[in-house]
């Protein structure tokens, strides 16, 4: 690449300068934030919510531990880990999106959880976070929307403490032909409709739908998770691989 010249990289479908996507990124979130739950239990008939208790019993988040709930959102990991870690224990909640951290901490603080979880503002490629830090990081739904992925896998290894491990839940591959064209047809169709009716904002839904599909596929992120220096990664498929998550240990 000569000097000067832009790096390319993808925004849903669209072909962007990369120093711009986060941008662009932001967007989106600052526009869906004030509506977001409601629309993930609309567009996903409530489902994600059997997603994310799976992945909070794969955590295993015992008294006492140090967890960060990355692009963590509206916070719903964020709460159930405050409970489990307890009193000694420490939740971050962190996001690179203002109106999404927000919205989280509006949420968490009317739940009355509060004594032990903070938010920090943080690009996931840069992670402004000690060493062997944390016990377990979380991912859920947001790998998909950041820049350098390979970045951001590596940043979360080096905060992991020894023996720590990492979660990554996002939308994947699904596995037969049948759901494939019925996703398809949800995503491209449907999905934006609903997006125009309950946010007034189909584009957003069409850009998330369109980011789905440039995601990594579940055999491609576990090499990318290797790659970053995770350990005895592996994954499991739910609702046919429509969503994965990928466990990754640091030694």
């Amino acid at each position: 690449m000569s000097e000067g010249e832009s790096k390319n990289t993808h925004f849903g479908y669209k072909t962007v300068e990369a120093e711009k996507k986060a941008d662009l990124v932001a967007d989106v979130f600052h526009s869906v934030a004030a509506k977001y739950d409601i629309m993930n239990d609309v567009m996903s008939f409530g489902v994600h919510r059997f997603w994310k208790r799976h992945t909070i019993e794969v955590a295993a988040a015992r008294p006492g531990m140090k967890v960060l709930d990355l692009a963590g959102g509206t916070g719903d990991l964020t709460a159930k880990f405050s409970h489990l870690v307890g009193e000694t224990g420490q939740v971050i909640l962190a996001d690179i999106n203002d109106s999404m951290l927000k919205v989280g901490r509006t949420k968490l603080r009317d739940k009355g959880i509060v004594s032990n979880v903070s938010y920090v503002q943080a690009n996931a490629e840069a992670l402004p976070f000690p060493d062997n830090h944390f016990d377990i990081i979380t991912i859920a739904f947001g790998l998909r929307n950041v820049t350098d992925k390979d970045a951001a896998l590596r940043s979360m290894q080096r905060v992991l403490k020894p023996g720590g491990k990492l979660l990554v839940l996002e939308f994947s591959k699904p596995q037969h032909e049948i759901m494939r064209k019925v996703y398809d047809l949800y995503s491209f169709k449907v999905l934006p409709k609903m997006g125009a009716l309950i946010t007034q904002d189909a584009d957003s839904y069409e850009y998330l739908a369109e980011s789905i599909r440039m995601h990594p596929d579940q055999e491609t992120l576990k090499q990318m998770m290797i790659d970053a220096g995770l350990e005895q990664v592996d994954y499991t498929n739910m609702t046919d691989g429509v969503v994965a998550l990928h466990r990754g240990y640091k030694f």
